[in-house]
């Protein structure tokens, strides 16, 4: 039986729950006597926490303090030590002549072609020698009228100035442009030979068989597209407003056979 002075004794077993007074002497002796408290947690559960926020916040002050310095000028510019550099050692161009035209544009026509060429050997499988490219080539041709061509002649006006009539030459195609900005190799084969030629002797112009093609095709086209026909009526409608702006009641507007 235990003794009545080791009643409120603790056991072993238990330890000693603070009671209510001890927490509100515990709370009224504390800076923080206004948190809650539970039984057996610790006293400041928010420090560590805290801490981290600390941390955080003076990390984030740095960068921002670091990037502001960094947009003034006052660090150097921290670059890429291996970054791409391109080196320009071309020639400045060189005038070869200066011609004077007197062409008049009045019809142009845009083209694109898919030019497929393969080139290969007889009896050489094509995983050995074989070159085959699918080339979308894009270019413009002209349709112009050359003034500069206009015999003596040419132009004749009524007696009574209200009429005239003029004999043109026939309307011309100017050379293909071929335009690379919008022209590319869609596919290309190779075979090994090829592959190894290449790393050996490489040739720079090997495309220029593809580009000649489509620029031959386009040429075709444009002849049958009708473009000529077209500047023949663009001419002819400039040269009438024109005249008819100073004062010619009537304008024939001729072709000469090409």
């Amino acid at each position: 039986m235990a003794r009545d002075g080791d009643i409120n004794e603790p056991t072993r077993e238990f330890p000693d729950y603070p009671t209510s007074e001890s927490l509100r002497d515990r709370a009224e002796g504390s800076p923080d006597h206004d948190r809650e408290y539970a039984p057996g947690a610790p006293a400041s559960g928010g420090g560590p926490a805290r801490g981290l926020l600390w941390v955080l916040g003076a990390a984030a002050l740095a960068v921002v303090v670091l990037l502001g310095v960094q947009a003034t000028g006052l660090l150097p510019d921290f670059r890429n030590p291996f970054a791409k550099e391109q080196t320009d050692r071309s020639q400045p161009p060189l005038l070869k002549s200066i011609r004077d035209l007197s062409r008049y544009v009045a019809a142009e026509g845009n083209f694109q072609v898919v030019v497929d060429v393969q080139n290969d050997r007889r009896n050489v499988p094509d995983f050995l020698l074989n070159e085959r490219t699918l080339f979308v080539g894009a270019g413009r041709v002209e349709a112009y009228v050359d003034f500069g061509k206009i015999a003596d002649g040419a132009v004749v006006v009524s007696e009574d100035g209200k009429s005239a009539e003029i004999k043109l030459p026939a309307p011309q195609l100017g050379e293909t442009d071929l335009d690379m900005d919008k022209s590319y190799v869609f596919a290309e084969q190779r075979g090994l030979i090829n592959r190894l030629n290449d790393l050996v002797a490489g040739d720079p112009n090997r495309q220029q068989q593809v580009y000649k093609l489509a620029e031959d095709r386009i040429t075709a086209a444009a002849r049958d597209s009708g473009l000529t026909a077209r500047a023949q009526e663009n001419t002819r409608k400039m040269l009438e407003g024109l005249l008819r702006s100073l004062g010619y009641e009537k304008v024939t507007v001729t072709y000469t056979a090409p």
